[in-house]
């Protein structure tokens, strides 16, 4: 089921950020370093089939439903991944050109968590540092693995819930999904750390408006759990499939 969602925006733009990198920040990997994605579009592989989300392209992969939240004019809010007992969330952000921005957002995440009286622990992962958390949830206890991937001038922010959160051996087709990932930037200026907008394609939108009409009857969805920001830290809801590539 699709619903309405929000987004915020911060005040800084991506031109105006001082080049000199900040304490802490990593250098952002270029187009040789890369072994797999996600990728930027300038240097994706071609003849690959994936859903086109706009600024964020998806890989179809067998046994991955796609789920997406969305307005009822077709602009995304959330997209979550789902295998079997396994989820990733991702998003994908506004970030400088010649720095990355996931070490300042691990670590809001981290106070994020603190301030609701969750510690989380740094491990070392496949794209560097990572942090894991078991929060409280209206299901119980739940474990978060959040990842940070920056690419030149954006920021793809991932959130594994599942056997997957606590075992990255487990998380199977789900990684395959994360290392095609596209990201469209854009040449737009955009405030560093403002979401990059997703929109469902034509066909999916006329169904979203459809579906709409079949549920006014019904009683709203609550709103989710996590921010619109790189540094929300709440876990990814499960939400219906939204089509397959065509």
């Amino acid at each position: 089921m699709f619903s309405r969602g929000g987004s915020g925006r911060h005040a800084r733009d991506d031109r105006g950020r001082s080049e000199r990198p900040a304490r802490g920040s990593a250098a952002v990997p270029q187009p040789d370093d890369r072994r797999h994605g996600p990728y930027d579009v300038s240097e994706a592989p071609s003849g690959v089939e994936r859903l086109d989300l706009g600024s964020l392209q998806i890989p179809a992969v067998p046994e991955v439903e796609i789920r997406v939240q969305a307005n009822p004019d077709g602009a995304v809010q959330q997209v979550v991944l789902v295998n079997g007992d396994n989820a990733l969330q991702v998003g994908v952000f506004a970030a400088p050109r010649s720095e990355g921005i996931w070490d300042e957002v691990r670590e809001e995440i981290r106070k994020s968590l603190f301030s609701e009286g969750v510690a989380a622990q740094e491990s070392q992962g496949e794209y560097g540092v990572e942090l894991r958390a078991r929060v409280r949830t209206a299901d119980g206890l739940t474990d978060l693995r959040f990842l940070g991937i920056d690419g030149p001038r954006w920021m793809v922010r991932g959130v594994f819930q599942g056997p997957a959160a606590t075992d990255p051996g487990q998380a199977g087709v789900l990684v395959e999904c994360l290392h095609g990932l596209v990201v469209d930037r854009g040449q737009e200026a955009r405030p560093v750390r403002e979401p990059l907008p997703l929109r469902l394609p034509k066909d999916a939108t006329d169904q979203v408006h459809d579906e709409q009409e079949a549920a006014a009857a019904q009683p709203p969805l609550a709103p989710p759990t996590n921010g619109s920001g790189p540094g929300g830290a709440g876990p990814a809801p499960r939400r219906r499939p939204s089509p397959r590539p065509r």
